[in-house]
């Protein structure tokens, strides 16, 4: 099945970047005030959903699906349990972080609960990608200049990270204390993270 990519309202401003991150069989929701990025991504909507509260409801012949404005779930929310029920198990968030704070820190906690699904996920911003680390190693590249590790769930114990300036061995983050920041993979290297318990918010900045 094709990736997934929720298009959500948070500002973008290299177009460019995120465009070259698109596929041609991607399956695109566009959530609410998503829409406003239509003219500079090289993408359509597959499916439109939202309360249009941010932006008006197209009449695009795209199929459409309207919730009420008051609810417990954000359009983004509700965009990404409407995508986990049609099947699909590999997302691309986009739109997603930036913006307002409290939309920002919501669509993170996105990340948390479609890794608890067992659904590879990843949210791209103008300056990063992110994406959840918990019980597979992840392979870090050279072509980042800097990765960080946030501890966002309260638990990450065992955690290991080999092929960085600042290795670690059988390592803890808590809330209250993030040292896991701006770590740097060694040129020519691929940087490995592993985590034995817990979960952990991995950034990798361009």
């Amino acid at each position: 099945m094709s990736r997934c990519v929720l298009v959500c309202g948070a500002p973008i401003r290299n177009y460019d970047r995120i465009n070259r991150s698109l596929r041609d069989d991607d399956f695109f929701v566009f959530c609410d005030g998503g829409l406003h990025h239509l003219p500079r991504l090289r993408a359509r909507p597959n499916l439109i959903i939202g309360d249009f509260d941010s932006s008006e409801k197209p009449d695009s012949g795209v199929e459409t699906i309207v919730l009420p404005r008051e609810k417990a779930d954000t359009d983004s929310v509700y965009a990404a349990r409407e995508a986990v029920r049609r099947g699909f198990g590999d997302f691309l968030l986009i739109g997603a972080a930036g913006g307002r704070l409290d939309h920002t820190l919501g669509n993170l906690s996105l990340l948390l609960w479609l890794e608890s699904q067992g659904k590879k996920a990843l949210l791209a911003d103008d300056f990063s990608e992110m994406e959840i680390v918990s019980s597979r190693e992840v392979w870090i590249p050279d072509s980042f200049s800097y990765f960080s590790l946030l501890n966002i769930s309260g638990l990450a114990r065992g955690l290991r990270i080999s092929g960085a300036k600042y290795p670690l061995s059988d390592a803890e983050i808590r809330c209250d204390y993030q040292y896991g920041i701006s770590n740097e993979v060694l040129p020519g290297e691929t940087a490995v993270v592993s985590l034995r318990e817990g979960r952990l918010l991995l950034i990798k900045v361009y």
